[in-house]
């Protein structure tokens, strides 16, 4: 995707180092580049040779210099791609028809339903059913420092301004300039942070996105929605109006609640995360209600007197507070009461507490039908005040509703102390589960508290209990503050049990009379995560067994009768931690089946169901295109109500620009609409689920063959840059699980994949499908391939596989490999592996290619290359350096591995 943009940037660069300190740096980087190109695909080529020794001959401080130059090519590169991208999508929407609209976007998705003789009431009705959350985490993907990404946008701005036909010679001149410049500041900001980020700053990094072009995009693609359905329906599309629709998308975030594993989330930081959330939602809204206002010039001396809004504001004026509207603004909005209600509802916003999100809709809701009854309906149905009662549906004055996560085994530590404080227990650890379920059914049900006052308790325990505190002063202000308290390594009842006990304890979970439902209360959906192969299995018959507990239902009927909703039981399903336990295929196979099954196990029980997708950035951790993936689960999953993780590099990527926000966003709804509209599709037939079933389970004893092998772990510690992921500042999430030294279990998903991906092997993505495949009978290969022409489940897996091998790049990854100790062992397996899984798909495809059927994809990966393999032979040499040499060595070419690490970052456009 070498475009004019690209071409532009590239002479930037040349441009802006010129003859300067960088220009013999960047010979030598045209020189690699050359040999790479020159070497192409092949295994072996003396040019790469050639490249390596020309790498191996230069000392440290010029290695730094090519490092940063290629580094800074390819964030522009990245830019460029992603204006392109935009460009295309503009293009395409303008080249679209009522007849043929653009594919994956809203006008299709009416299209197609209107075409299947839905009318605008049905998908009205359709439309309420969605709840689509996606929600923002902070686990460390993202290497790029948050200056690199604002200066990256600056330079967008810039390529945006000179596409314009009728700019001036100097205006032209002035703005290549500012780019010029812009570009040479790059190249002398660090890109490695001087410290590990710190919570509160990776707040600030979401809250970056979810003010700006999160802000910005919402209620265009509502409005977006609304056209379409007019589109397809004309005059009918009456019953689809913008200041009615539900809020089909509402944003969450883990920044500053996700506590598991990560001891720099603490009570204090998640009090201050919710106030810091609600903080900018306010500040936001003083800016949306101003805009308002000036919108709203309505004089009742030109226009009908409103009757219910001047009612509100005679009744309200009282509770403004003294001097927030003066006698001299009084006077002057005597005769305009839209103006006057709004400097109310900007009064109460900054001084009563008591007003929540739920007031500030109401307030807005009020004005449309004063609008309305004023003859005045157009302003009140599709302008600023139609985007703001968006706004208000979809952000509240919370902006984002944060989770709270924590492992099991905090919980039933502290249950356990709590139980020993109290008089209940004190061998609660030792217990089996029926005996736990026995004392903490009785304590759920018990109005008394456990701990009695004054006992100090442990310093884990009393943290836990003063997040739940936090809690529960937060949703008290503001319910839709925070919803969710998720179970990491859920595996047994007792498991939600003992939460529900630790919220019983403070104050968010209130029991029954006598043991019944009466004044009973609950504020907090309670969501176990099912992350292993073992758990995944076990999960269908565990949720079961969770909903029929009389301690649990009553929860869950106290909870819907808090918030006037149905029965409704969140499920979140760990894609990261499957895959590194399982492999690609057997963790795609098992997150599929656990989805069908459960969904029919709660549907069994009479609760609604939201899926909890904790998907990574990448394939290797679950990762792809979000809308294929939703029109791929099971149909009894397709519940309307669906949850999915964005972090890291995806963040940035998806929502850095307005224009790929809204079509990143396009393409959720989109699915959700037609994957709604066929809940009732027949499920995958028990034919191919055993043939998937059994290529799972060959696929995964590939992959633990792989990785158990005993010289795997001392290879992958030696061959990959995992020592230099681990110390990059770029989250505040340890790497680790364990104190001390790395071993398989212990390390993360996420630095497990980024070191894949840094070698060019991307093993997670794709392991096992050469196994799996080749023990196929004919008949069943005829199967599948019909399957997979369908789409869906598995065209959607073996898209994904294809495009990670594709990425893959065998000659570099052979250097990575053989270098090290144990590599001639451990490559050959790799090598077989990915030839194997490489002919039987495109057999089974019939593709000449593994992206025949995303040119655009091939091509860029093709440019890219060539400067990625410059990053990575230069990484191959570091590595090399640092075995070679002292302590001392190694901690000098620390800095220099970590830039590698953040430059083949950038080529890849990935991390984990």
């Amino acid at each position: 995707m070498y475009t004019e943009d690209g071409k532009l940037l590239n002479r930037m660069l040349h441009e802006a180092v010129g003859d300067g300190p960088l220009a013999g740096a960047n010979a030598i980087a045209r020189e690699l580049h050359a040999l790479c190109e020159q070497a192409g695909d092949a295994d072996e080529h003396e040019a790469r040779d050639r490249a390596a020794a020309r790498i191996a001959s230069l000392d440290e401080a010029t290695v730094a210099d090519v490092l940063r130059l290629v580094t800074v090519r390819f964030h522009l590169l990245n830019k460029a791609e992603q204006l392109s991208i935009a460009e295309i999508n503009r293009r395409r929407e303008g080249e679209a028809t009522a007849a043929s609209p653009r594919a994956e976007s809203l006008d299709e998705a009416t299209v197609h339903l209107q075409r299947a003789g839905w009318d605008a009431p049905r998908v009205r009705d359709l439309l309420a059913t969605l709840d689509i959350e996606p929600t923002l985490t902070a686990h460390p993907t993202e290497a790029r420092r948050r200056t690199i990404l604002d200066k990256q946008l600056s330079v967008a701005r810039c390529v945006t301004e000179l596409r314009r036909k009728d700019l001036l010679p100097r205006e032209r001149d002035e703005i290549e300039d500012r780019l010029r410049r812009i570009i040479a500041t790059l190249l002398v900001t660090d890109d490695v942070r001087a410290r590990r980020l710190e919570v509160p700053e990776e707040v600030r990094n979401g809250l970056y996105y979810l003010r700006s072009s999160i802000w910005q995009t919402v209620p265009r693609l509502m409005r977006d929605l609304v056209h379409a359905a007019r589109t397809a329906w004309g005059e009918d599309a009456g019953a689809i109006v913008l200041a009615d629709l539900p809020p089909l998308l509402r944003y969450r975030s883990w920044i500053g609640g996700d506590r598991d594993g990560n001891p720099n989330v603490t009570h204090e930081v998640t009090r201050r995360t919710i106030a810091t959330l609600r903080e900018t939602a306010a500040e936001l809204w003083d800016g949306e209600l101003e805009n308002l206002r000036q919108q709203l010039s309505i004089s009742i001396r030109r226009a009908p007197k409103p009757r219910e809004l001047i009612e509100r504001i005679e009744a309200d004026h009282a509770r403004v507070p003294g001097g927030w509207i003066s006698p001299r603004a009084s006077e002057m909005l005597e005769y305009e009461p839209f103006r006057y209600r709004l400097r109310q509802m900007r009064a109460f916003m900054c001084h009563d507490e008591a007003y929540d999100g739920a007031a500030l809709l109401d307030d807005l809701l009020l004005l449309r039908r004063s609008l309305v009854e004023i003859g005045l309906a157009e302003v009140g149905e599709r302008g600023p005040l139609a985007d703001a009662i968006v706004r208000a549906r979809v952000f509240g004055f919370h902006l984002a509703a944060l989770d709270i996560r924590q492992h099991s085994r905090v919980h039933a530590e502290a249950v356990g102390e709590l139980l020993g404080a109290g008089g209940v227990a004190d061998n609660y650890a030792d217990m089996s589960e029926d005996e736990r379920l026995a004392v903490l059914s009785a304590e759920v049900a018990s109005p008394r508290p456990l701990r009695p006052i004054g006992v100090q308790l442990s310093e884990q325990t009393t943290e836990l209990l003063a997040t739940l505190e936090v809690v529960r002063d937060a949703v008290a202000r503001e319910p839709a503050s925070v919803r969710s308290y998720i179970i990491s390594m859920t595996d047994s009842v007792s498991d939600v049990l003992e939460v529900l006990l630790l919220m019983k304890e403070t104050g968010l979970y209130r029991p029954g009379l006598a043991g019944t439902d009466s004044g009973a209360r609950s504020l907090l959906h309670i969501v176990p995560l099912f992350e292993t192969i073992d758990d995944l299995e076990r999960a269908p018959r565990l949720t079961g067994a969770i909903l029929d507990h009389p301690a649990y239902r009553r929860h869950l009927v106290a909870l819907a009768n808090e918030f006037d909703a149905p029965l409704m039981q969140e499920i979140m399903l760990g894609y990261s931690d499957s895959n590194k336990d399982g492999g690609f295929f057997m963790a795609n196979t098992a997150l599929h089946a656990a989805q069908q099954a459960i969904a029919e196990a709660v549907r069994a029980r009479g609760v609604e169901l939201r899926f909890f997708h904790g998907r990574g950035g990448t394939v290797g951790r679950g990762g792809g295109r979000a809308g294929r993936a939703i029109l791929a689960t099971p149909p009894a999953a397709r519940t309307g109500r669906i949850r999915f993780t964005e972090q890291g590099e995806v963040i940035s990527f998806r929502y850095a620009m307005p224009e790929i926000a809204r079509r990143h966003l396009e393409q959720i709804v989109h699915a959700a609409m037609l994957a709604g509209a066929q809940r009732d599709a027949e499920p995958m037939s028990r034919e191919l689920s055993k043939i998937y079933h059994d290529m799972a389970h060959r696929s995964m004893a590939a992959y633990r063959g792989l990785i158990d092998a005993p010289a795997f772990w001392a290879w992958f510690l030696d061959a990959t840059p995992i020592a230099s992921i681990a110390g990059l500042p770029i989250a505040s999430r340890p790497v680790s699980r364990a104190k001390g030294g790395f071993t398989f279990d212990s390390l993360r998903a996420i630095p497990w994949v980024f070191s894949w991906i840094q070698i060019r092997a991307l093993v997670p993505g794709w392991f096992g499908l050469g196994t799996a495949m080749g023990e196929l009978s004919d008949d069943h290969r005829a199967l599948i391939a019909q399957d997979f022409e369908r789409g869906g489940f598995l065209a959607t897996v073996l898209d994904n596989a294809m495009q990670e091998m594709a990425r893959a790049r065998p000659p570099i990854a052979r250097r990575y490999a053989l270098a090290a100790q144990g590599g001639d062992t451990i490559w050959p397996a790799i090598e077989r592996e990915f030839a194997s899984a490489r002919d039987a798909l495109l057999a089974l495809t019939g593709r000449p290619s593994l992206l025949a059927h995303s040119k655009a994809i091939e091509r860029a990966i093709a440019y890219r290359n060539p400067w990625t393999d410059v990053l990575n032979l230069i990484q191959i040499d570091l590595l090399g350096r640092a075995r070679r040499g002292t302590d001392a060595d190694r901690e000098r070419l620390t800095p220099l591995l970590q830039s590698s690490v953040n430059g083949i970052a950038a080529g890849m456009q990935s991390t984990g």
